[in-house]
């Protein structure tokens, strides 16, 4: 491993490194050569194990790390879980809490930076699975070897070696590890590429792995150039709040499209579980260029994409509205207004008088309902409530948490803040309520 601790040797020279370590026989090669180097180089090393409570034999890991990670006088840092997430997927479950863990411990440590013990192996199965799964350019080049991950410098100095090589080169140098006896099931899609598909390509070539690192390379000289062309793009496209602007994102070039909504993705793929295929890519790309003004594509674990407005929607939706039913009795605080008896009236409509004599008490705070509609103030007729969000452009995550004030009767008195019904008064007319309301603009821009 001589090229690999040359190459950290000079990185790493005075510096503070986190090394992911699981113990398996990866991350060991890659904790023992950092180990072999840190004197001669006045490295800091903290070693991160993270127990995950599934397996019998976890426990015995996390105990084979700390001995070793004493022995050579490392920091040792276990995190065990106990808890998962409800997750679709376990695995990805894990990894988030893992690299929470990794991340806080480079804030603790002030670390420089963050090992992990990806190898070739690990590169050529990467590149396969989004091949095969459809993916954007960034995916198809999997992994580099030093790479910036939420301010951190992420290296990962095995890319050039196999899992054999590292086997081979531990049992030589007498560094213990242990097996995880899941890494063979056919369970996981990953075990499938690796126990089925890379021992086919070795045949071809044993040194495979090196082609797809070259393959990963020369993708990430096309990738870097484009991202930096679609980087000073998206903020001509962008409004002062960043949100990008459809009229003017449809007239650019159709590469630059797709590296724009492929870094949405990517930012919310860091932070988040969310799985997309080509077809939903393209779906995405596609509800962008429609004729329609609002229109939206659902997806995985509850994310909405599309244009609302001329401008590009892409959030996490609640999984069940909150409804809204409320008893009026002295003022009702809710996500986007608070609602509150007063003495003082504006002829605005953030207030309405009311006389008591002519609805129905006690008066409620309740969500939208199908068909909803208020007899609206001074115009003799009906309008559809439905149809004041979207002439106020209202965006549709807050429709169903918009409160609505209405008598015993379920007569709608006041839309807050857009519009008043026939039962109001004006300031020369009898009433004796008074509602005010107020907008909590930030909790409205979310």
């Amino acid at each position: 491993m001589k090229e690999e601790k040359e190459y950290l040797a000079k990185l790493l020279n005075n510096k503070t490194v986190i090394v992911s370590c699981s113990g398996g026989p990866d991350s060991m090669a890659l904790l023992s050569i950092v180990n072999d180097i840190k004197d001669d180089n006045n490295i800091k090393v903290i070693v991160a194990h993270v127990n995950h409570k599934v397996r019998v034999e976890s426990d015995e890991e996390a105990l084979m790390v700390e001995t070793y990670a004493e022995e050579f006088h490392d920091i040792f840092e276990l995190l065990e879980i106990k808890n998962y997430h409800e997750k679709v997927n376990f695995h990805e479950d894990a990894r988030k809490i893992r690299y929470k863990f990794l991340k806080e411990l480079t804030d603790k440590y002030n670390a420089d930076f963050l090992l992990t013990a990806h190898h070739g192996d690990d590169l050529t199965e990467t590149i396969l699975m989004r091949i095969t799964r459809g993916s954007s350019l960034k995916g198809y080049i999997g992994f580099k070897q030093l790479s910036n991950w939420e301010g951190i410098k992420l290296v990962r100095p095995l890319i050039r070696r196999t899992k054999k090589y590292l086997e081979e080169y531990d049992k030589e140098n007498n560094i213990p590890y242990r097996i995880d006896n899941t890494n063979f099931s056919s369970d996981y899609t990953r075990n499938r590429y690796r126990n089925n598909i890379i021992p086919l390509l070795k045949e071809e070539d044993e040194n495979i792995h090196l082609k797809y690192l070259k393959f990963s390379k020369e993708l990430d000289k096309y990738y870097e150039y484009v991202k930096k062309e679609a980087d000073m793009i998206k903020k001509d496209i962008s409004d002062k709040n960043g949100e990008i602007i459809v009229s003017k994102y449809i007239k650019i070039p159709s590469l630059l499209k797709e590296m724009i909504i492929s870094d949405l993705i990517i930012e919310r793929q860091l932070i988040d579980y969310l799985p997309l295929n080509d077809a939903l890519f393209t779906d995405m790309l596609k509800i962008l260029e429609s004729d329609k003004s609002n229109a939206f594509i659902n997806l995985p674990n509850n994310y909405l994409f599309g244009k609302e407005y001329d401008r590009v929607v892409f959030k996490k939706i609640e999984e069940k509205a909150n409804i809204i039913d409320y008893e009026l009795e002295k003022e009702y605080a809710g996500e986007i207004f608070d609602i509150y008896f007063s003495d003082k009236y504006d002829s605005s409509n953030n207030s309405i008088a009311l006389n008591k004599e002519e609805i129905k008490l006690p008066l409620k705070v309740r969500s939208k309902k199908d068909g909803d509609y208020i007899e609206t103030l001074n115009l003799n007729g009906k309008k559809k409530i439905s149809d004041i969000f979207i002439d106020a452009k209202v965006p549709k995550n807050l429709r169903n948490k918009y409160p609505l004030v209405v008598d015993a009767n379920d007569n709608i008195l006041w839309v807050p803040g857009l519009k008043k019904s026939k039962f109001a008064k004006a300031n020369d007319e009898k009433y004796d309520i008074i509602l005010n309301c107020k907008e909590k603009k930030d909790e409205s821009k979310k």
